[in-house]
């Protein structure tokens, strides 16, 4: 009976052993790292315009641009020299104000843009380019049109429009040509822009044998003309150009009308905008304006643009939103033909641009101009801009390459 039951002890010791045995855990496998995520390069990219005041909505205008390339680029997954990027927009408020524009500029330098997409006035990009120029950052103008902008020699310095020593002449040779102008009067802002536009046409007329009956100044503050526009008319000019921006243009448009002027009124891009025709009325009718560049919807990718641009922003495009956009492309193709996002490597390849965008084929001179540019001549007509001429780049130095009879 002991045997037995030492045998059942035994019997019983052995299970024990063997279930500790089995309920050890076994070793822990090795950890499998999971492979790192590629690493992502974020490139900011500036845009200074006027955000606030009373040319907001053409800076705005311009931001948006610059803002719907920025979306599109990260959408595509862009890499540059392996790396994949994501871009950023850094937009500040130059408030169309040259000295807060140099302000602006060295903001946007020590946030460490790559490139900066701005300004809108040639008043606020001539000071900030020396800035921009300064620290090795370049800088694409979507819209500064006064020729001193890239006559300052910078490396860094750039514009997708046609410049005022294009536009001035242009319209001047329209004024006598196509106008029949015999008296003509000439107003501006006294900006950059303004300015420089109106000595470009003023030239022109005079070189041509064209007479300039009045030549006057008001600012880009101004709203009240009737002053200006008084003297003028004892003048009995056939024609009123003015050099400046729609706040004041619409508003002359309509003092021009209460005053009982006849004069047909042109003038630039400045105030090619839906707000000239709001703010000047019923007397906005048969105002002309040239702009740089194709009619929108006739640029080679505009319509497709300005759908985009409705439905992001619920608003129609106002001026320059297409060069902002295409500006950031082709900021963007020189890092990739660069390999780098770092501003003095892909600096020299802007100079090589062939870009095909949305307002056409951009490359530019060895200032930093762009080459060809055309220009087209505007007509308001039933409450709407309606393109009456392109000048083609051929013709930039004779007369219109072709005409629209003016009804």
């Amino acid at each position: 009976m002991q045997m037995h039951k030492t045998r059942h002890t035994v019997v019983a010791l052995i299970a024990a052993v063997l279930l500790t045995a089995c309920g050890k855990e076994d070793p822990p496998a090795p950890k499998v790292e999971a492979p790192k995520p590629p690493e992502v390069l974020t490139v900011k990219i500036g845009s200074a315009s006027p955000l606030t005041g009373p040319q907001a909505h053409i800076g705005i205008d311009i931001r948006n641009g610059v803002q719907l390339a920025i979306e599109d680029l990260n959408a595509q997954g862009v890499e540059i020299g392996g790396k994949k990027v994501k871009f950023e927009m850094v937009a500040e408020d130059d408030e169309a104000n040259p000295t807060k524009a140099t302000t602006v500029a060295q903001k946007l330098v020590d946030a460490k843009v790559a490139a900066v997409v701005g300004h809108f006035n040639s008043g606020a990009s001539i000071p900030a380019s020396k800035v921009y120029a300064d620290a090795g950052i370049p800088q694409i103008s979507p819209s500064s049109t006064n020729p001193d902008y890239t006559l300052k020699g910078f490396k860094t310095t750039f514009r997708v429009v046609a410049h005022d020593g294009q536009q001035g002449p242009t319209l001047a040779r329209f004024a006598m040509n196509k106008l029949k102008a015999k008296n003509i009067a000439v107003i501006d802002d006294s900006t950059a822009y303004g300015q420089g536009l109106a000595d470009n046409f003023e030239a022109t007329v005079k070189a041509a044998g064209g007479k300039i009956v009045a030549r006057e100044h008001t600012t880009d503050k101004d709203t009240d003309f009737k002053a200006i526009l008084t003297k003028i008319k004892g003048r009995k000019p056939d024609l009123i150009m003015f050099g400046g921006i729609d706040p004041q243009a619409g508003p002359m448009a309509k003092q021009m009308k209460d005053l009982g002027i006849k004069a047909a009124f042109i003038g630039g891009d400045g105030m090619q905008t839906p707000n000239f025709i709001k703010l000047a009325g019923n007397a906005a009718e048969g105002a002309m304006a040239s702009i740089p560049g194709l009619p929108k919807d006739q640029m080679p990718g505009g319509q497709a643009f300005l759908d985009k641009y409705k439905a992001k922003f619920n608003q129609e495009v106002e001026l320059f939103a297409p060069m902002g956009y295409d500006a950031v492309f082709v900021l963007v193709e020189a890092m990739k033909r660069a390999g780098s996002a770092e501003p003095e490597k892909f600096l020299p390849e802007i100079g090589k641009t062939d870009h095909q965008g949305i307002i056409g084929p951009i490359a530019f001179d060895e200032k930093g101009d762009l080459r060809n540019g055309p220009i087209t001549i505007y007509v308001v007509k039933g409450g709407k801009w309606e393109p009456l001429e392109v000048v083609k780049p051929e013709a930039a130095a004779g007369a219109p390459a072709s005409a629209s009879e003016i009804k």
